[in-house]
């Protein structure tokens, strides 16, 4: 048994040099827990301090500053910290953009709330064509929008939503300096995007934009037609499996939705472990979301399940025990894929009759 041990220890110590050379996510994996739990440490405080009934500051607070240390990828530490300014700042800007606009859609019969999300998800595929930090902030106007859908705040809440986007700000940057190893100060260039990418041209992310928007679209009128349980994930799988080339979205969508497949089951057997161990599920959850970070860039299905697990388990604490609920994470994250790539491949051939220059970006070198 303790050979198998061994062995087991070195296969898993093999795998974490080969995709995180140098331990560098893991540092990363911890920046963002701590970061998550400060953020809540101190929203909870606000919440009691204050009160507050409509919007809950610390879920508020947690989110922004999790996604946003997710996004966060310079060396320099004073950099680092600036970026952690304006991402969660973005964050922010989209939960205010949620409360404005939710009560207006709301007057609609077939448009729920959740149709505040098409901006959000328009602007998380267009942004990208600004760099690293264009792309996080696209991706926290998105965060902003969904957590804000998930607490349901109003214009009254403005306040609050501020007061968690402050919150999340001065506890992603403290983490990043606490959970710091000493990086060199004159380094300008985030190591850990050396092997991203590059942003994709304007208006194949213009193009990109429209693709993921039409399929939030979709799923908005699935909702009022059908009633789905949860339509926000159906939405957020459109979002993150959308890139620049058809290849590559193909590739995000399958990883997805085997992720889901295997974190989602997982996470449901954990029921009793969450319900009655809420501290070790804690811990389960927090290296889940070190897995997360460390398989990202190079293992995406595993990055998947790593995050489907976390989000059961989470729901579980909170008290959400319906298995058609936790289950509708398996089969609307398909529905969203699907939608994505169908929408894609949709808009892609529409616009190669009007703009050819659009079908020879968007397809790349290996599709």
């Amino acid at each position: 048994m303790n050979i198998r041990m061994q062995r087991t220890a070195r296969a898993i110590g093999t795998w974490l040099a080969a995709i995180d050379p140098g331990a560098e996510r893991r540092f990363k994996g911890l920046r963002l827990v701590a970061a998550y739990a400060l953020a809540v440490a101190i929203g909870s405080l606000w919440d009691l301090a204050s009160g507050t009934s409509g919007t809950h500051v610390a879920n508020l607070a947690g989110g922004f500053a999790l996604w946003g240390s997710v996004s966060e990828a310079r060396t320099e530490r004073v950099a680092a910290s600036r970026d952690l300014f304006l991402l969660c700042a973005a964050a922010t800007a989209g939960a205010i953009l949620y409360s404005l606009l939710a009560p207006l859609v709301g007057q609609h019969t077939w448009a729920g709330s959740e149709s505040v999300l098409i901006t959000g998800a328009f602007l998380a595929a267009y942004l990208k064509s600004f760099g690293t930090l264009g792309a996080g902030m696209g991706s926290q106007i998105y965060i902003g929008e969904l957590l804000a859908f998930g607490v349901g705040p109003q214009l009254a809440d403005v306040g609050p939503v501020c007061a968690a986007g402050i919150i999340a700000m001065l506890s992603a940057i403290l983490a990043r300096w606490l959970l710091s190893r000493g990086q060199q100060a004159n380094s300008t260039e985030p190591s850990m995007n050396a092997s991203l990418p590059p942003p994709p041209a304007q208006r194949v992310a213009l193009l990109n934009g429209i693709q993921t928007s039409g399929a939030a679209l979709v799923v908005v009128v699935l909702n009022d037609l059908f009633v789905l349980p949860e339509s926000a994930w159906a939405i957020t799988a459109c979002v993150y499996i959308m890139t620049a080339t058809r290849a590559e979205t193909i590739r995000r969508a399958r990883h997805r939705i085997i992720g889901t497949l295997v974190g989602v089951p997982v996470g449901l057997a954990c029921m009793p472990i969450a319900v009655h161990a809420p501290l070790l599920t804690w811990i389960l959850a927090a290296l889940a979301m070190v897995v997360y970070t460390v398989s990202l860039p190079r293992r995406y299905d595993f990055a998947c399940g790593a995050f489907a697990f976390t989000l059961m388990v989470t729901l579980e604490m909170s008290g959400q025990h319906s298995a058609d609920v936790l289950l509708a994470r398996v089969w609307e994250t398909v529905l969203g894929a699907t939608l994505g790539v169908a929408m894609a491949l949709l808009i892609e051939r529409a616009s190669a009759a009007l703009f050819p220059e659009f079908a020879a970006a968007s397809k790349g070198p290996h599709s």
